[in-house]
C-alpha cells in the first residue's frame, strides 16, 4: 500500500470516528456503568477500586457474569451445583462491599469452562439484547489482546470476543432486528469502553484506587473459595491468620505508576478505535 493511500485511509478513519468530549471515568456522575465479566471474581480482582469510586458517585452499576464458575475447586468433597451457589454468594457479598445491590448481577448461567461451546450467534444476541435493555454510558470487559486472555482460559477469550461482537451489533438496526420489532429496542452506541486484563504495552488508562484499596482487598477476599485453604478444602470463613496473610499478598500484587495504586486499562471508543 503507497504512503498516499495509508493518509487518505487514516484520514476516512479518522472521519468516521469522530473526537468525543470523554469526563474521566472515576469521575462520572450519574450514569450508567455495564461491565461483562467471564466469573464471578474477574470483575473485582480487575475492576474493584474503580467499581466502588463509581459506586459512591451515585452511578447505575450493572454487572452481568457469563458463567457460574462451578469447577475451580479441588476439594474432592465439592460439587458444581455446590460451588456455583458459593461462587455466586461470594460474588454478593463482593459488590455489597463495593456499593453495588445483589439485584444488579445478571447471571447468564453457562458452565466454568465451557462458554466457547455455547452457540456464538445465540451468545451475541443475548448479549447485544442486553446493551439495547441498559444503554449504558461505559462499558467495562476483558481485552481481547491480553496475553493472560489469549492463552488463559477459553471463558475469557469467548467472553471477550463476544462482548465487542454484540457492542458493534447493537449499533446497527439490522443486527438482530427482532428485538426492535418484538421488543421495542432500539439501537444503542456504546459510547466508552474500558478493557481491563490488558498489557501493559496496550495500557492508555489508569485510575487512581488509594481512597478505596481496603475496600477493592476486602471485595477480592469475600471470594473465600478461591483462595487457599479453602480452595483445596473449602471452608466458608477465614483463619484470622491466613486472612491477614492474604491480604497482604493482594496489596502487594496491586500494580503501582507513580507511587499510586491504580488499575489499568484500554480505553477505546467507535469500533475499538482509540
Amino acid at each position: 500500500m503507497t504512503r498516499t493511500l495509508l493518509v487518505a485511509c487514516a484520514t476516512l478513519a479518522a472521519a468516521s470516528f469522530p473526537a468525543r468530549t470523554q469526563s474521566r471515568l472515576e469521575d462520572l456522575r450519574g450514569k450508567t456503568i455495564q461491565i461483562f465479566t467471564p466469573h464471578p471474581d474477574d470483575d473485582t480482582f480487575c475492576c474493584a477500586g474503580t467499581l466502588a469510586l463509581l459506586a459512591a458517585n451515585g452511578n447505575n452499576i450493572r454487572i452481568v457474569i457469563y458463567t457460574n464458575d462451578d469447577k475451580g475447586s479441588y476439594d474432592p468433597e465439592m460439587t458444581s451445583e455446590h460451588l456455583a451457589t458459593i461462587r455466586m454468594h461470594e460474588e454478593e457479598e463482593a459488590c455489597r462491599v463495593l456499593g453495588i445491590p445483589k439485584q444488579n448481577i445478571q447471571w447468564l448461567e453457562y458452565h466454568d469452562g465451557m462458554l466457547e461451546y455455547a452457540n456464538p450467534r445465540d451468545l451475541v444476541e443475548e448479549v447485544t439484547r442486553i446493551i439495547r435493555q441498559t444503554r449504558p454510558d461505559v462499558v467495562l470487559s476483558i481485552d481481547p489482546g491480553s496475553e493472560y486472555v489469549r492463552w488463559h482460559k477459553t471463558d475469557h477469550r469467548m467472553a471477550a470476543n463476544n462482548t465487542m461482537d454484540a457492542i458493534r451489533a447493537a449499533e446497527w438496526h439490522l443486527y438482530f432486528p427482532n428485538q426492535l420489532l418484538h421488543e421495542g429496542l432500539e439501537p444503542w452506541t456504546v459510547p466508552q469502553e474500558y478493557y481491563f486484563y490488558v498489557t501493559e504495552k496496550d495500557a492508555n488508562y489508569w485510575v487512581n484506587i488509594d481512597s478505596v484499596v481496603e475496600k477493592k482487598i476486602d471485595a477480592a477476599v469475600a471470594h473465600v473459595s478461591q483462595w487457599e485453604p479453602s480452595i483445596h478444602h473449602y471452608r466458608a470463613d477465614w483463619d484470622s491468620g491466613e486472612l491477614e496473610k492474604t491480604k497482604a499478598e493482594i496489596r502487594g500484587h496491586i500494580p503501582k505508576k507513580d507511587g499510586h495504586y491504580v488499575e489499568a486499562y484500554r480505553n477505546a471508543t467507535g469500533f475499538n478505535q482509540e
